[in-house]
């Protein structure tokens, strides 16, 4: 395709306007529809942070050409595939014998498949595939992951890695997982882009098959699941698959409807890679200028000390979402996700730097750091919740026993749980 490609955006079943991207130029531009603009309802579906304006004008952007954004506006570099998804990406490709496409292109290959409900056409069209043997998916992934790291050339079935492509672009991370839906009556799983109807449960699945990694981390992660909702944080419904891959319900699938979602980074332009705008204080500001209700200020005070005692450093911007209502036309705080031990437990890590910063610090956060942020954004009894919170370190490590982690990785989270009381 020519660099300068033109591709369609599309939200509820509807055409919103166009992309274009001038690579030569570094210069990507966004067009609304005018029919679209006519609507009086979903006016707010990107909200008003200086990015994509409300207006029939061409609008154009060069400040995103980066790793990140990759060029494009963040309201769409959010639909990309995120590190895992474009391994398997890549290798597909390759395998196909194309190499150099441009990211309009891999929009068009995201088409409907992606997180959240934006959609991309024209796009271009992936085999179906209605079956899923997770086995097989497991192997094929292996295969490309080695490969990655090796230098001998190899040819993987085509057919597996196209399957793993389609389910495999999920947001956030570099974790291998995939995206699947299983049929509530049956129990018959598919790749999770056929489908988003109420006849199937969507998931989201961690996959356990990093060898190197040598500890539970997916059991881990569960456990965490379990004591965030002991103590009322808002997440999707999760378990584990074969008693080690983490699945967790997708929140942008719910009631047989696509949801429109985006990171905190796709809504306002921060890099999550870059200090500059990381910290909880932009996080809560963002949440007020989205008039998110006070409730939902509060979980997200919870959400932040909950990560800062059980050591979640990686909670950075596209780590937080927020939900679009195209009835009321206003947005929610997300449920909370990556919920976990960030390190691996069996290094010497004792302390590191968090994603995002609290009263300008990225480490050794104190309790009253954790309160000036709950002076500054009205939190009631901030100190009950961080006590309540922290009462919980009994409970994961009485799971960890359950789920049989090891005492040695116990013991190592167990040792940088951090009382802030």
């Amino acid at each position: 395709m020519a660099s300068n490609n033109i591709i369609n955006v599309n939200l509820f079943g509807e055409e919103i306007g166009r992309i274009g991207l001038n690579e030569h130029e570094k210069r990507s531009s966004f067009q609304y529809n005018p029919t679209f603009l006519e609507r009086t309802d979903l006016r707010n579906i990107f909200p008003e942070t200086g990015i994509i304006k409300r207006t029939p004008h061409v609008q154009l952007f060069s400040q995103f050409d980066n790793d990140t954004f990759k060029g494009i506006p963040p309201q769409f570099a959010d639909s990309l595939p995120d590190m895992f998804g474009s391994i398997i990406f890549k290798a597909w490709l390759e395998n196909k014998a194309e190499h150099n496409i441009t990211v309009l292109e891999q929009l068009a290959y995201v088409a409907n498949r992606g997180m959240g409900a934006i959609t991309y056409s024209p796009s271009i069209k992936l085999p179906k595939n209605a079956t899923i043997d997770l086995d097989d998916i497991i192997g094929v992934i292996k295969e490309v992951m080695d490969l990655k790291k090796s230098k001998e050339e190899k040819i993987l079935d085509s057919k597996s890695l196209i399957n793993i492509f389609k389910i495999g672009t999920s947001a956030g991370g570099a974790r291998p997982k995939i995206l699947i839906s299983e049929n509530k009556k049956t129990k018959k799983v598919i790749p999770g882009d056929l489908e988003y109807s109420d006849d199937y449960n969507h998931y989201l699945v961690k996959l356990a098959i990093d060898e190197h990694v040598k500890y539970p981390r997916e059991i881990v992660e569960y456990c965490y699941y379990l004591i965030s909702k002991e103590l009322g944080i808002n997440m999707m419904s999760s378990k584990l698959i074969d008693d080690k891959h983490f699945a967790t319900m997708r929140y942008d699938r719910q009631n047989g409807e696509k949801q429109h979602v985006l990171t905190a980074t796709g809504i306002t332009g921060w890099d999550y890679t870059d200090p500059m705008n990381s910290s909880y204080e932009n996080l809560f500001k963002l949440g007020s200028f989205l008039k998110i209700s006070h409730a939902q200020t509060e979980e997200l005070f919870k959400r932040m000390v909950f990560n800062v005692i059980y050591n979640n450093t990686d909670d950075h911007m596209k780590n937080h979402s927020f939900i679009y209502n195209k009835e009321n036309d206003n947005w929610s705080l997300a449920p909370a996700y990556d919920v976990t031990y960030a390190l691996n437990p069996l290094l010497n890590f004792k302390n590191t730097n968090r994603a995002l910063s609290i009263n300008g610090k990225r480490n050794n956060i104190t309790l009253s750091d954790i309160l000036k942020i709950a002076d500054d954004f009205t939190i009631k009894n901030p100190e009950g919740v961080t006590k309540a919170i922290l009462a919980k370190k009994a409970k994961l490590l009485s799971l960890f026993k359950e789920y049989d982690v090891s005492n040695k990785v116990a013991e190592s989270i167990d040792e940088t749980i951090i009382n802030l009381v």
